[in-house]
């Protein structure tokens, strides 16, 4: 990867959080001294990921307002809700504006504004790997025995990552395997724009969701692979006031 091509981020922060009963956007819910979404946002700067876009939508000009002043942050807003594959493609015009006229890859990190366990190590894990092949797409994965919740991993016969299966969606089979989604990606920038153009809501949320873009990217015959390299102890993401109070007791003891 030359220098010219430095790493984006897409941070995603537009949720209400509903189950945190509070009128704050989740993101700005306090943890160990620090919103949610500056531990991402922090994490990703320690990686050497400087350009980070926040997509806000729910009361926007809060987290707007807590994160101003930040060097190399910006804001896409997402207006409606209409799932993580619309909040990726809000950022869609500053992602093409940063890449026009440029040609080769450029590495896009996407990764949740609630998951302030994220460590620098992992992010610089999946850029490393981004660099070095030639995938359109990485999934950073976990491998973890507290899996209930969470999408799992499904391989083929050979080991290569085949899809994302939810948990409501799972085999007893699948429910089995211990190697999760976490929302932690890279994309190609341009692989990603294709992909977010090709997404649909047939699904019973009727929402746009980033987990299909992996699987419209393979349909092209483009390269996705899902590397395990984040911490079990970045599984601990935040959607209810008890899990707030577990992570904060988590950050507030440091690094194991």
């Amino acid at each position: 990867m030359s220098p010219e091509a430095p790493p984006i981020a897409i941070v995603l922060a537009a949720g209400r959080g509903t189950r945190m009963g509070s009128d704050l956007p989740k993101v700005l819910s306090e943890a160990a001294g620090k919103p949610l979404v500056r531990w991402v946002l922090d994490a990703l700067e320690a990686a050497g990921v400087e350009d980070r876009i926040v997509v806000v939508g729910y009361r926007a000009e809060l987290v707007e307002a807590a994160l101003a002043g930040l060097s190399g942050v910006s804001f896409a807003i997402q207006r409606e809700q209409r799932g993580t594959g619309d909040a990726v493609a809000a950022a869609r015009p500053l992602i093409e504006r940063r890449i026009a006229g440029q040609g080769g890859p450029r590495p896009v990190v996407i990764v949740c504004g609630d998951s302030p366990m994220l460590r620098p190590a992992s992010v610089t894990g999946l850029l490393d790997r981004f660099r070095a092949g030639n995938a359109a797409c990485l999934l950073g994965t976990a491998v973890t025995a507290e899996a209930a919740g969470l999408g799992r991993i499904v391989r083929n016969a050979a080991g290569r990552f085949e899809r994302i299966v939810e948990e409501k969606d799972a085999t007893p089979d699948q429910r089995a395997i211990r190697e999760v989604n976490m929302s932690t990606y890279v994309f190609d920038a341009a692989a990603l724009l294709l992909a977010l153009s090709r997404l649909g809501t047939s699904n019973a949320a009727g929402e746009y969701y980033l987990t299909d873009c992996p699987g419209l990217l393979q349909a092209e015959g483009r390269v996705v692979d899902a590397i395990p390299c984040l911490d079990p102890s970045e599984t601990l993401s935040v959607n209810t006031p008890e899990q707030l109070a577990a992570v904060a007791a988590a950050l507030a003891r440091g690094p194991a």
